[in-house]
């Protein structure tokens, strides 16, 4: 059986940064991973994905620039860097894993963390 546990997010200031974690079993993290992110009342919307060896990643046009995708095989976990914040990027922060390509619709990705709220201040 897969798993996928997420860590980080919190509450951060606007033009602040920080990092979410995503640790995945061996089953899930050998995949394409991504994360979406959801805002109370709100769809579930991507942010980015990176693929198996992480030379293919993608970006949503609303972070591209500030947010920064990478994995670390070693560990099997996958990071989100965010930098630059905005009050927009509050929300519950979803890890998929399990697609075989960066997808940007979320019904492509088999295994899901436990979701990590991201607050931003302004």
């Amino acid at each position: 059986q897969a798993h996928v546990v997420q860590s980080g997010g919190g509450l951060v200031q606007a033009g602040g940064s920080l990092r979410l974690s995503c640790a995945a079993s061996i089953r899930a993290f050998r995949s394409f991973m991504a994360w979406f992110r959801q805002a109370p009342g709100k769809e579930r919307e991507f942010v980015a994905a990176v693929s198996w060896t992480g030379s293919n990643t993608a970006y949503a046009d609303s972070v591209k620039g500030r947010f920064s995708i990478s994995r670390e095989n070693g560990k099997n976990t996958t990071y989100l860097e965010m930098r630059d914040v905005e009050p927009e990027d509050t929300a519950v922060y979803y890890c998929g894993a399990g697609a075989p390509a960066p997808y940007r619709y979320s019904k492509y990705y088999s295994y899901w963390g436990q979701g990590t709220q991201v607050t931003v201040s302004s």
